[in-house]
C-alpha cells in the first residue's frame, strides 16, 4: 500500500481560517487592540516630555519644568505598564480559547477521516499534526499572537511619533530601517516552505517509528531489521537537513536585524546634530527622536522575533488546517436505508495506489444470519475483501452492497448499525474497564457489561481485578496483555450489537484454547446475525455454514466444509495439511 501524506492548507485557506477564529471571539480581540493602543499612547509620552524638559531648561525654564513634567512621565510609565499587562492577560485568554477551538476542530476532522485515508497517510503524520503541530499553533496563539499585537501597535505609534517630532528625522529613521525590510522579504519568501518541509520530515520520522514498533514481530520474523534501520536513518537525515535549512534562515535573518536596530539611532544623532548646529531642529527634538527610535528597537525586535515564530506556527497551522481538505467519511444524508441485511459483492475489483490488483472480480452473496469463513494463503486478498465488506475501502470496480445500498456510501451511524470490522489491532483506552466497554454503548448497565465480558470469556480475569469494572487500565493503572486487550475489543463489539460482524483474524493473539472458546461464545451471542470470519485456524472454517476460498485475489471455491473437503480442491489440501498436524482432531 503506497503512503501519501495528508493535505496541507494553502496560504489563502490559513488566512481564512485565522479570520474565522478571530471572528469567533471578536470582542476579546477588539479589547486586546484597544488596550494595546492605549498602552502604546501612554508609552509615547515619556520621550516627548523629556524633549520638552530639555528645550524648556535650555530656554531658561529652570528646574520648575522638571518638577512639573517629571511626575507626568512617571504616571505615563505606570499607566503603560498596567495597560500592557492587562492587554497581555486579555490576549492570553483570547489565545487559550482560540486554541481550544483549534483542538476541537482538529479532533472532529480527524474522527471524520475515512479509515482508509488514515491508513494510507500513516498514523505518524496524523500523530505529528495532533501533537507537535497543534502545540506549535497553541504557543503561537497564546504567546506570539498577543505579543505581536502589543509590539506591533507600539512600533506603529512610535514611528508616527518620530514623524510628529520632526518629519525629516522621521524619514531618516525609517530609511535607516531599509536593511531590515530587505532581509525580512528574503526570509519570508523561504520560511514557509522551509518549515513545511521540516514538518513533513518530522511526520515521516514519526511514521517510521510507529510502523516499526507496531510491526516489530513482522520485522523480526522476516529479518527486516537492517532495512528498517536504513529507512529510519534516511528519514532522520532528511529531518536533519530540513532543520538545518530553517536554522540557516534564522542565522541570516537575526544578525542582520540586530545590527540594523542601531542604524536609525546613529543616523538621527549624527544628522540631527548637524541640523541642530544649523538651527533647523531643536536639541529636544533630536533627543526625543533618538529616544523614540531607541524605544522602537524593543517592540520592533519583538515583532521580528514573533514573525519568525509566526512562520513556524503558520506552517503548523497549515498542516493542522489541512485536514479540512482531506476526504471525509460519508456524512449523514438522505440516502435510502438498506432494504435488509443481505450483503452482495458483484464483480468487485480493488487495487492499491501504485500497485497491482489485489481483488480480481469477486462475486459473493452473504445471507442474513449466515456464518461465512474466508480462508486462503497470505496475500490472497482476504483482508482486502473484509475491508470492502466493512465499507473501509470502496471497490475500484464492481459493487459491494448491503440491502441494495453501497456499503461505502452509508454514513458512519448507519454503517455501525450494519457492519463492524474487528481486526488484530486493538486498543485499551486510559480509564476503567467500565469506561473501555461503554465506548461501544454509553447507556449499558453493569449487567450488560458483565454479559458482554462473559460472551468473550473475559469475565474471569476481570472479576479477579482489585476493583472489578472500576479498575483503572493503561498507564498508571493495571496493564493488560495482548489477549486481554483483544477480549475487551470483542466485548465492545458485543455491546455495539451490529447485524454483521467481520472478524479479520481477530483472535490471532489468543492462544488456541482461548481463541476457540471466544469464537464459540461469540457465535452463541451473535446467533441470528451474520458473521464473516477471515480465518487462519481452520477450525473456524469447520464450524462455519460456508467457506470461501481466496487465491490470488479470486474466489476459487465456495461451499460447506464437507462439500469442499469431498471436492478435493484447494480447501481439501489445506484441511488435510492442517488436520494432519492435529492428532486430537478439530
Amino acid at each position: 500500500m503506497s503512503r501519501a501524506q495528508l493535505p496541507v492548507a494553502g496560504p489563502a485557506d490559513v488566512r481564512r481560517a485565522a479570520v474565522e477564529l478571530v471572528r469567533a471571539d471578536g470582542r476579546t480581540f477588539a479589547a486586546v487592540l484597544v488596550l494595546n493602543a492605549l498602552a502604546a499612547v501612554a508609552g509615547l509620552a515619556g520621550p516627548w516630555l523629556l524633549g520638552r524638559i530639555i528645550d524648556e531648561v535650555r530656554g531658561g525654564g529652570g528646574v520648575a519644568a522638571v518638577d512639573r513634567l517629571a511626575p507626568v512621565i512617571l504616571l505615563c510609565a505606570v499607566a503603560q505598564l498596567l495597560l500592557a499587562r492587562w492587554a497581555r492577560y486579555v490576549g492570553h485568554r483570547f489565545g487559550e480559547r482560540t486554541l481550544a477551538r483549534v483542538r476541537e476542530r482538529f479532533v472532529d476532522r480527524a474522527l471524520a477521516l475515512p479509515s482508509s485515508v488514515v491508513e494510507r497517510a500513516g498514523t505518524g503524520d496524523l500523530t505529528a499534526r495532533g501533537t507537535a503541530d497543534v502545540t506549535a499553533v497553541g504557543t503561537t496563539l497564546r504567546d506570539a499572537g498577543p505579543a505581536l499585537l502589543v509590539n506591533g501597535v507600539q512600533a506603529l505609534f512610535v514611528t508616527a511619533a518620530v514623524f510628529l517630532v520632526d518629519p525629516l528625522l522621521g524619514a531618516l529613521g525609517v530609511l535607516a530601517l531599509t536593511p531590515i525590510w530587505i532581509v525580512l522579504r528574503w526570509y519570508l519568501r523561504r520560511a514557509r516552505d522551509g518549515y513545511l518541509a521540516e514538518g513533513a520530515a518530522t511526520s515521516d520520522v514519526a511514521e517510521i517509528v510507529a510502523s516499526t514498533a507496531s510491526g516489530a514481530r513482522t520485522v523480526e520474523a522476516f529479518r527486516l531489521e537492517e532495512r528498517r534501520i536504513r529507512a529510519s536513518r534516511d528519514a532522520l537525515e532528511t529531518a536533519r537537513r530540513t532543520r538545518f535549512h530553517t536554522l540557516f534562515l534564522r542565522t541570516v535573518f537575526f544578525p542582520v536585524v540586530e545590527v540594523s536596530y542601531h542604524l536609525p539611532v546613529a543616523g538621527v544623532l549624527l544628522i540631527g546634530g548637524l541640523l541642530h548646529q544649523r538651527g533647523a531642529v531643536s536639541l529636544g527634538a533630536v533627543v526625543a527622536a533618538a529616544l523614540y527610535l531607541l524605544q522602537l528597537s524593543g517592540p520592533l525586535d519583538e515583532v521580528l522575533m514573533r514573525i519568525e515564530q509566526l512562520q513556524s506556527g503558520g506552517a503548523s497551522f497549515a498542516r493542522v488546517e489541512g485536514l479540512a481538505r482531506a476526504p471525509r467519511a460519508a456524512g449523514r444524508g438522505d440516502g435510502p436505508d438498506p432494504a435488509d441485511d443481505r450483503i452482495d459483492v458483484a464483480a468487485a475489483r480493488y487495487a492499491y495506489d501504485g500497485g497491482g490488483e489485489v481483488l480480481r472480480g469477486v462475486d459473493l452473496t452473504v445471507t442474513p444470519g449466515e456464518r461465512l469463513a474466508v480462508v486462503g494463503p497470505s496475500g490472497a486478498g482476504k483482508t482486502t475483501l473484509s475491508r470492502l465488506l466493512a465499507g473501509v475501502d470502496a471497490p475500484t470496480a464492481g459493487t459491494v452492497t448491503v440491502g441494495g445500498v453501497p456499503v461505502v456510501g452509508l454514513d458512519p451511524e448507519r454503517l455501525r448499525r450494519q457492519v463492524v470490522l474487528v481486526t488484530q489491532e486493538h486498543h485499551v483506552f486510559l480509564g476503567s474497564v467500565r469506561d473501555n466497554l461503554r465506548i461501544a454503548e454509553p447507556a449499558a448497565g453493569d449487567e450488560e457489561l458483565w454479559a458482554a465480558l462473559t460472551a468473550v470469556g473475559a469475565d474471569a480475569w476481570v472479576r479477579e481485578l482489585p476493583d472489578g469494572l472500576d479498575t483503572e487500565l493503561g498507564e498508571g493503572g493495571r496493564a493488560t496483555d495482548g489477549s486481554q486487550a483483544q477480549q475487551l475489543a470483542l466485548a465492545r463489539v458485543v455491546l455495539a450489537d451490529p447485524h454483521t460482524l467481520i472478524l479479520d483474524e481477530a483472535t490471532a493473539l489468543l492462544d488456541p484454547t482461548t481463541a476457540r472458546h471466544t469464537e464459540r461464545a461469540l457465535a452463541a451471542v451473535l446467533r441470528g446475525r451474520t458473521v464473516i470470519a477471515v480465518a487462519h485456524r481452520l477450525h473456524t472454517a469447520h464450524d462455519a455454514d460456508r467457506v470461501a476460498v481466496m487465491e490470488d485475489g479470486r474466489l476459487t471455491e465456495l461451499g460447506a466444509h464437507e462439500e469442499l473437503v469431498a471436492a478435493g480442491g484447494a480447501y481439501a489440501a489445506l484441511w488435510r495439511s492442517w488436520h494432519g498436524d492435529r492428532p486430537d482432531g478439530p
